[in-house]
């Protein structure tokens, strides 16, 4: 059994915002394998106020009310947050066992070591979501980083934290596409009703991404680190030495130089080594809420 915090930057459902962290959150209610100890919010692909709010209100639809939702720092400026210390507290309560899946800035796993300098120690492990090592393209147009650029000071203290940390940058995201295949298993599932729930959720983003890059579909890219978690045999293990500098990281650069004796080694998979059988778990771990939202409504 996974036991897990998930840290995000949910705005699944607002216009022109990103889907992948709620439809993240999805996958993991529908994990037999993994009980969700909490879900702390932080900024990112939007404003902590509109993505707590988001979030509150997917819990509402969705009639969850046996997880804690905690509100995350807006900012760096002041990290301590309701967010960072119920990191803090979980971590210590149960040490060695809680993951935390981080999908947005990682300004809230800072404050928690703020608040507790053994808070890494105590964490399994921490699987991230977010950097580059060369610039990310999409039907020939540069995206700029986002998770990691947020806080690049807080990024920095968790990669280089000597927790057991996996990353899982944009390049290897960019395997993940969600497209016609996809979208089209999801438009005909008409039996299961949180297929349309995610439908009805995403579909302004399948047009968006359209519209921007030209493509017919869109990255899933924070599920990449959930799958991670319930799946790494579908990964492969890549010990990476970093040196990046709290300056790299404002870009969200990730600099590797395996032959230098300083910086910090992370796991830094680069392959999903089946995609198919990749996104079939995502459909079907899914279909599990199915159950759940039938019987809550």
């Amino acid at each position: 059994m996974h036991k897990i915090i998930y840290d995000c930057d949910n705005t699944m459902g607002v216009k022109e915002r990103d889907v992948d962290d709620g439809l993240t959150f999805l996958y993991l209610l529908g994990r037999k394998d993994v009980c969700i100890s909490g879900v702390t919010t932080t900024y990112g692909n939007s404003t902590m106020d509109i993505v707590y709010d988001n979030t509150l209100r997917m819990f509402h639809e969705l009639s969850i009310q046996d997880i804690p939702l905690l509100r995350g720092a807006s900012s760096p400026k002041n990290r301590h947050s309701e967010a960072a210390e119920f990191l803090a507290e979980k971590a210590a309560e149960s040490p060695g066992e809680i993951t935390v899946l981080a999908t947005g800035s990682l300004t809230n796993l800072l404050g928690a070591y703020e608040i507790d300098s053994n808070f890494f120690h105590h964490a399994k492990q921490i699987i991230l979501m977010g950097g580059i090592t060369n610039p990310l393209m999409i039907n020939g147009k540069q995206l700029d980083e986002l998770n990691f650029s947020c806080d690049p000071e807080a990024t920095y203290q968790v990669l280089s934290s000597g927790a057991k940390v996996t990353v899982i940058t944009g390049h290897i995201c960019l395997q993940a596409l969600f497209g016609e295949k996809e979208y089209k298993r999801l438009m005909e599932s008409h039996d299961i009703k949180i297929y349309q729930y995610i439908r009805n959720k995403t579909n302004h983003w399948f047009v968006y991404i359209m519209k921007e890059f030209g493509i017919k579909g869109f990255y899933n890219w924070d599920i990449v680190a959930g799958v991670y978690l319930t799946n790494p045999q579908l990964f492969d293990t890549n010990i990476t030495n970093l040196v990046s500098t709290s300056e790299d990281l404002k870009t969200g650069l990730l600099k590797i130089d395996n032959n230098s004796n300083k910086g910090y080694r992370v796991n830094m998979p680069t392959a999903i080594n089946n995609i198919e059988e990749f996104n079939e778990i995502i459909f079907n771990t899914w279909a599990n809420v199915a159950y759940a939202f039938d019987e809550r409504k």
